[in-house]
């Protein structure tokens, strides 16, 4: 048998377990992980890559029904994408979720690629329950094959790929043989760094931020970064400072701990927030910050 090459496209309904999900496969920390839903904003690509094979996973933004700004209609614009270049379709429901053909895009229900179910959390339910969800899964699609896992115990995982495996076609790598992902260490600090505020800070703050990375300097010793917290109204971002700067102190520095996890490299980060009024409706920011090209 010669190599195999191939897309698994993760989709499914926000805060589904998608980003813990694609982590886990890959076996690295790629997708910021948090209990909030819409913490993914943009398609992140993870490579796995073994002797014979390159399975490269995409975790997309949770499908938006009613997008209430320009940036939840690019956030579904990039699950778009997903939907075009998929060799499988890895759909991730939680097993609470009861499965209804409604959650499903057209696109996945009228796929002529495999799909594979993963029902995420059973460890959070009870076996007559799983044998229920399974069934009324292979009732609404009889074509897909459905797996009972937990992504964040990564039980049953080896199941996945190796059916993921089946399915796909022999052919090149897409990406070097050592790539992880195809996006770049600039992008993961931006990602880390508003991982924390959605940590943070509570209500609609998290999501009015967005983060840029203005300076990242590699330095033999250091990585030298600057970054700026982008703010929707002039409120919030005295509320992302906090009293005497407090709160902003506290997010910088754990981002600064797990950025340098991330590297592996000690980090000196500085931060600072700015105010860009109802970026999430302006074309002009949203390109700015890659949500439309």
């Amino acid at each position: 048998m010669g190599f195999k090459s191939g897309f698994v496209n993760i989709i499914g309904k926000p805060n589904a377990g998608k980003s813990t999900l694609m982590n886990a496969l890959v076996g690295e920390r790629l997708s910021i992980i948090t209990p909030k839903a819409q913490t993914t904003r943009h398609r992140i690509i993870g490579i796995l890559n073994g002797p014979e094979f390159q399975i490269v996973f995409s975790d997309t933004p949770g499908i938006i029904k009613n997008p209430a700004y320009k940036l939840q209609e690019s956030m579904n614009h990039f699950i778009e994408g997903t939907f075009q270049d998929a060799d499988v379709f890895l759909y991730l429901a939680e097993i609470g979720q009861i499965p209804s053909v409604e959650d499903l895009p057209e696109q996945v229900i009228n796929a002529n690629v495999p799909i594979i179910i993963a029902l995420n959390k059973i460890d959070l339910s009870n076996q007559q329950i799983v044998e229920k969800r399974v069934s009324e899964w292979h009732a609404i699609l009889p074509t897909a094959e459905v797996y009972p896992i937990s992504a964040l115990a990564k039980f049953n995982l080896d199941s996945i790929r190796l059916r993921i495996l089946h399915h796909l076609k022999e052919g090149e790598p897409y990406y070097d043989k050592d790539a992880l992902t195809d996006r770049s260490e600039r992008f993961f600090v931006t990602e880390i760094i508003r991982e924390k505020i959605l940590m943070n800070y509570q209500k609609e703050i998290p999501y009015s931020v967005e983060v840029v990375v203005d300076e990242f300097k590699d330095e033999p010793t250091i990585v030298r970064i600057q970054a700026i917290i982008f703010v929707s109204r002039e409120s919030q971002k005295g509320i992302i400072i906090g009293h005497l700067g407090s709160s902003l102190k506290k997010t910088a520095t754990e981002a600064r701990m797990a950025i340098e996890a991330f590297l592996g490299k000690k980090v000196f980060l500085a931060t600072q927030v700015k105010v860009s009024k109802d970026w999430r409706d302006s074309d002009r920011q949203l390109k700015r910050f890659g949500y439309i090209e």
